[in-house]
């Protein structure tokens, strides 16, 4: 059965794939499992229907059968667990992999998110300058500790695994910040995440959204 998964109609990153239904799009693309995509307005977003996929009226959602998830991590996970390439075969590299997956949307992601916060509700504040030197004060103490774990290797625990997927989605969220810039082995593995095939087909994809809305 072909699973569904829902993305915003009108994405607000413009096409960037930042949105994170493009971490549900890569993992399905690296699995090699085809899906559909259906899209969503904001208002659709907030309504009854899609709020019973999603109780926070937000997006991706999947749905397979019965099955409804949300959550793009949950999601990734049920899809790394459901096939082969997201997930070693050793039961310890398979958790350390998972470990990672937790690592990046729990511990990486959530300052960044906070910068991001900063920068578009609150510029306007007298404390604006003090509170966004502080999240990134906390961002870098983040990238300096993951730069040194990940050292010259390629990925997070030996082959590319859903873990290094989020890790990779999550920094991507810092493009434009220069922040990046300032840890050279994570941007290079950042680059490494985007060279794969599977990334650039997810990217397309979602691109083509935003090309369609653009020209329509």
């Amino acid at each position: 059965m072909i699973p569904t998964i829902t993305a915003f109609e009108r994405s607000p990153d413009r096409g960037q794939g930042q949105a994170r239904d493009m971490r549900v799009r890569w993992a399905l693309e690296e699995v090699g499992q085809p899906y559909d995509v259906r899209l969503v307005s904001f208002s659709e977003m907030k309504e009854p229907a899609h709020r019973a996929l999603q109780p926070f009226g937000q997006i991706p959602t999947y749905e397979e059968g019965d099955l409804a998830l949300f959550d793009s991590g949950a999601i990734v996970l049920h899809i790394a667990e459901c096939h082969r390439g997201l997930l070693p075969d050793d039961a310890n590299a398979r958790a350390r992999a998972i470990t990672w997956m937790f690592a990046a949307v729990s511990t990486l992601e959530p300052p960044i998110v906070d910068r991001e916060i900063a920068r578009y509700l609150e510029r306007d504040e007298t404390w604006y300058e003090q509170r966004l030197s502080a999240v990134e004060d906390r961002i870098r103490v983040r990238l300096s500790e993951l730069s040194a774990r990940l050292g010259d290797a390629d990925w997070l625990d030996g082959a590319f695994s859903a873990g290094d997927l989020l890790m990779v989605m999550v920094l991507r969220r810092l493009n434009g910040s220069g922040m990046l810039d300032e840890y050279p082995n994570l941007s290079a593995y950042v680059t490494r995440g985007e060279a794969r095939p599977a990334f650039r087909r997810a990217f397309d994809a979602q691109l083509a959204v935003f090309t369609a809305e653009s020209t329509g």
